[in-house]
Formats: structure tokens, sequence, C-alpha cells
């Protein structure tokens, strides 16, 4: 009885409700009841989405197709197959660019009773495709170019008009008040008003075949090609502005005696990228333009009359007066030399070692050489000095005995003529003649030719 008992006890504790072993159970339970409760939703739903399927409606979708065939037949799209399912077009085939591709899924799109387009249509890469493209295109354009020559005449024609109408007017400028003494600025008037008269042609023609958004196009890229070009040619575009602005300006002539910093000569010609100078020993020097306008320049045959100056120095026991005097008396008598101004002097220094006087005397380089009126100065002031017995700086002194010998002191003093009539003092025209062949030989000169010069 006990036993039997215990054994009762010991079930019972093996099938308590806490026991993990009936959790279990349950759980399995709970599992096979949700599996058998979901199949009849599953069996219900399959019958639904099969009922959905058989409400599409296929005449019209074959309708829908028919359409977008005849569509794409009429748009040159042969090439390309359509099919439309449920509403969604599929569009298979090969087409020769991306721009065909592009026009078939824009008309499948319009199609009505299609509400997705699927491209599936691809590129032929072949290159009798390419060429046959390319081809296609070039007639298209001649057939557009000719459907457009009635146009394309009246353009040419008003182009024509307005380039004749600047040229007539250019021709005419005292009418407009804008002509110029200066023949390369005459030119370059004219050339600006038949540039302007011929640019307004062509904007009237471009508007005529309506291709105006082509003018800001070209204007755009005008733009940028000016500012590389001017980067690249920097210098040639800065002796080109230089050469125009020294035609402007004129600051010489053909002919002018010039110094431009430290290079002397008389100018040849002005160009549009240097200015040519002859060397007094007649060789040819050119000078960038834009060296030339930033530079120092010296013109001196701006003004007719020119001074030349020469310093003597004498001994410090020479009186300053008489010596100044007997110098400038000899200053007058030098052909060529001007009354007026009248020469004149100066003591520039006044040293142990002598007095240096300092004498000034004026001529019109138009009729007098510079250079030979300043020897001839210099010649006759010497000999003067030289009879009157005005010596020169004594630095050295040599004594010598002459009585026990009995012999004479020959004269020092050297005689020289004081008379200057018969002085060459011309202009000097050693290198006129090259000047003059070198002028004729340039014809392109920006610098009106000596008509203005004073």
């Amino acid at each position: 009885m006990p036993l039997i008992e215990r054994k009762a006890r010991t079930r019972v504790h093996r099938l308590s409700p806490s026991s993990p072993v009936v959790w279990l159970l349950c759980l399995l339970v709970a599992c096979i009841s949700g599996a058998a409760w979901s199949l009849p939703a599953a069996l219900i739903a399959k019958p639904a989405k099969q009922t959905q399927t058989a409400a599409a409606d296929p005449a019209a979708d074959r309708a829908a197709r028919d359409r977008l065939a005849m569509q794409l037949r009429a748009a040159g799209l042969q090439a390309v197959v359509p099919e439309v399912s449920n509403g969604v077009a599929t569009l298979e085939g090969i087409v020769r660019n991306e721009q065909q591709r592009k026009a078939a899924a824009a008309i499948a799109a319009k199609v009505p009773d299609v509400v997705k387009v699927e491209n599936r249509v691809e590129l032929h890469v072949g290159l009798s495709t390419r060429l046959r493209a390319a081809f296609d295109m070039m007639v298209a354009k001649l057939i557009r170019l000719l459907a457009a020559t009635p146009l394309l005449l009246v353009a040419v024609a008003i182009v024509m008009l307005a380039a004749w109408i600047g040229g007539f007017f250019a021709k005419r400028l005292h009418w407009l008040r804008i002509k110029s003494s200066n023949p390369y600025m005459d030119g370059l008037l004219r050339r600006v008003v038949q540039t302007i008269a011929v640019l307004i042609g062509v904007l009237i023609a471009l508007d005529l075949l309506g291709a105006t958004s082509l003018v800001g196009a070209v204007l755009g890229s005008a733009g940028v090609v000016g500012l590389v070009v001017g980067f690249a040619f920097r210098d040639i575009a800065e002796n080109y502005v230089s050469g125009v602005l020294l035609s402007i300006r004129r600051p010489f002539s053909p002919g002018d005696h010039v110094m431009i910093d430290t290079r002397e000569g008389k100018v040849v010609s002005l160009s549009s990228r240097a200015t040519v100078l002859m060397t007094m020993d007649g060789n040819e020097l050119m000078i960038p333009n834009a060296m030339v306008f930033k530079s120092v320049m010296l013109n001196y045959s701006r003004n007719p009359k020119r001074r030349f100056e020469f310093a003597i120095t004498v001994d410090v026991t020479e009186s300053i007066s008489k010596s100044m005097e007997l110098a400038l008396a000899q200053l007058v008598k030098v052909p060529g030399v001007l009354d007026d101004p009248a020469p004149s002097s100066v003591v520039k220094d006044f040293a142990p070692t002598g007095i240096v006087l300092q004498f000034f005397g004026w001529v019109d380089q138009r009729e007098t050489d510079l250079g030979k009126s300043r020897g001839e100065a210099i010649r006759l002031v010497k000999a003067a000095f030289a009879n009157a017995g005005i010596d020169p700086p004594q630095t050295t002194y040599n004594i010598v005995s002459r009585r026990a010998s009995g012999e004479e002191a020959a004269p020092s003093k050297e005689r020289e003529s004081t008379r200057g009539a018969q002085a060459d003092t011309s202009v000097n025209r050693d290198i006129d003649t090259q000047l003059a062949a070198a002028q004729r030989a340039d014809d392109k000169n920006l610098l009106d030719h000596g008509e203005n010069k004073p």
C-alpha cells in the first residue's frame, strides 16, 4: 500500500503544470494550431489573385499595342516592336541612336491605356549603321536648307546691302563730321563705320532666319576667344595699341631728329608694330611702339631754333670780362648764328687751374647745321684768344735762360684767321638720301609724310 501511494505521487509530480515538459507540449500545440488556421487564408487569397488577373481586358491591350505600333511606324521606328500586357508597354528592337530610343519611349507613354513603359530597345553600334545615320542627318539638313533658300537669299541680300551702305558712308565721313586729318585714323574710322553697318545687317539677317539665339553664342565665344588671344598675344596687342596712340598724338613726324632714351636718329616711319629710325651712321633702328610710348623722348626738330654751347678755359691771370667780350664778338661772325636770341656767356667755374667760360649761340637748324656752327665758333674764339694774348691755363712752367746763349725766344702764339665768312655751316644732309629712300620703301607708314611738319 505505501508503495502504490508513492508511485501515484510520483506520476502526479511528473504531470504537474509547472513541469517543462508540459510547457513544451503546449508550445507545440500552439504552432500546429497557427499553421492550421493560416492554411485556409492562403487558400482563400489565391483565388482572389486569379480573379484580379482574369479581370484584365485583353482587347484593350491589343488595341493599345496596335495603336502604338502604328505611331512608331509613322515616326520611322519600324524596328521597334511593342507589346502591351495589363497596361504595361514593353518595347524591344534595335535603333541607330539614343534619340530614337528616347523618342520610342515618349511615344509609348502618350498612348491611352498604357500606364507603364519598359524600354528594352538596344542601340546598334555597327559602323554601317552609324554612317547611315550620319548620311540621313545630312540629307535632312540639306532638305531644310533648300526649303529655307528664299529666306536665305533675302538674308544674304540684306548683309550685302548693309556692306554697301557702310562703304558708302565710310567714303563720305565728312557727312558724319568725324573726318580726321590723320591718314591712319581716317582709315581706322572708315573701317569702324563699315564694320558697324555690316554687323547691323548680320543681326537683321539672323533675326529673319530665326537664329537670334546664335548671336549670343557667337558673342560669348568671341569674348572668350578674345580673352585668350589677348593673354597669348599681349605684347603684340600692346604694340598695336601704342602705335594707334602714337599715330593720334603724333609726337614726331617723318624726318624728325629724335632721341628715345639713349637711341638717337631720324624718324623713317611708324608701323603697327614698331617705330623705325635711321641713326646718324645710316643704320636702321626698329624700336617697339610700346617702348616708344613709355619712354622719355627728345625731339630736336619740333622747335626750329636750337642752341649750341661750348666751354673754354683761360688762365686765372686773364681778365674775365675782356675774354668774354672778345669771344662774343667772334660768335656774331659765325654764319647762321642768330641775333635773336643773341649769343651769351657765363662763368661756369673758377679754380686754381683756370677759369672756365661757357658760351651759347642759337641757330635755325632748318638752314644751319648745329655741329658745324659750334665747330666754327670754337675755332674763331680760339684764334681770337691767341691773337689777343689770352693764355690757356699754365699748369707747367719751363724756365729757360737764353741770355747766356744770346738766342731770342721764338713766338709761341699761333696766329689764326678770325674771319668766318667762308666757313661752311650749312645743314648736314649726309643721310637725307638714305632717309628718303627708306620712307618711300615703307608703304605702311602710319604717320603723315611731313605735311604737318613744323
